[in-house]
């Protein structure tokens, strides 16, 4: 999230109608959600730093956050752990349900976005072999740049619970596979003009598709926003 949504309590409150009471669930519930954020802002450094490694073509920062996987994984199933837990201690129902599960659906697509950043940055490896691959190709960098600016917007709705800008963020995604399929007929038509490095436009275009699946998690934790806001499923995206 961006600094300023960082140390600001949570806007999230439970005081909707639930259905499980008790004051040790609502805790449990809000110690879930304050986990979900800090596993959040991890996710987006490592992608900030896997974005930028790709963009200036600094292998060393790329192994870094390749590094990071077992620790960000810890936290990935401590998180499902502590969801199981409270689902077990206090079986929930109804609305009180669909939150504890909203945090398992968000938690996925946060594990999500960790593997995509790895993705993105053992590609950086592979282009360094061949040293014309930096810098890399303007379209593609402007898909990194859209694809980080909707996880931005998404994880800064969710711990804002602003429902407005995670509709922004489900509005752009359109958008976003338009600059895909773009980028991608462009590198088609590198590897026709110059089939000899057909090795870096592969990648390229591998690591297009890896953007673009950043920008549906960053989407879809955008819905979960929306839905536990108004009680209303966006409609899904194809």
């Amino acid at each position: 999230m961006h600094e300023e949504s960082r140390g600001v309590a949570s806007p999230w409150t439970w005081d909707e109608p639930r259905t499980s009471v008790g004051r040790h669930f609502l805790r449990d519930l809000e110690g879930l959600w304050a986990d979900v954020l800090r596993l959040a802002a991890i996710v987006e450094e490592d992608l900030e730093r896997s974005i930028r490694a790709l963009c200036d073509g600094e292998v060393a920062l790329a192994d870094e956050i390749r590094g990071r996987k077992p620790a960000v994984q810890a936290w990935e199933e401590t998180l499902e752990r502590e969801c199981v837990r409270v689902l077990a201690l206090h079986q929930p129902v109804a609305s009180d349900l669909r939150r504890v599960a909203a945090v398992l659906k968000i938690n996925g697509d946060l594990e999500r976005l960790g593997d995509l950043a790895r993705h993105v940055a053992k590609r950086v490896g592979k282009l360094a072999e061949d040293p014309r691959s930096f810098p890399i190709p303007q379209p593609l960098e402007a898909l990194a740049s859209e694809a980080l600016d909707q996880v931005h917007l998404g994880l800064d709705a969710l711990a804002r619970a602003d429902v407005a800008l995670a509709q922004r963020v489900i509005a752009a995604d359109g958008a976003v596979d338009r600059l895909y399929r773009s980028v991608v007929a462009g590198l088609k038509r590198d590897i026709v003009e110059d089939p000899a490095r057909v090795d870096p436009w592969l990648r390229f275009i591998s690591t297009a598709r890896n953007l673009e699946r950043v920008a549906d998690h960053a989407g879809r934790i955008a819905e979960v926003v929306v839905y536990l806001k108004e009680g209303t499923a966006p409609g899904r995206r194809p």
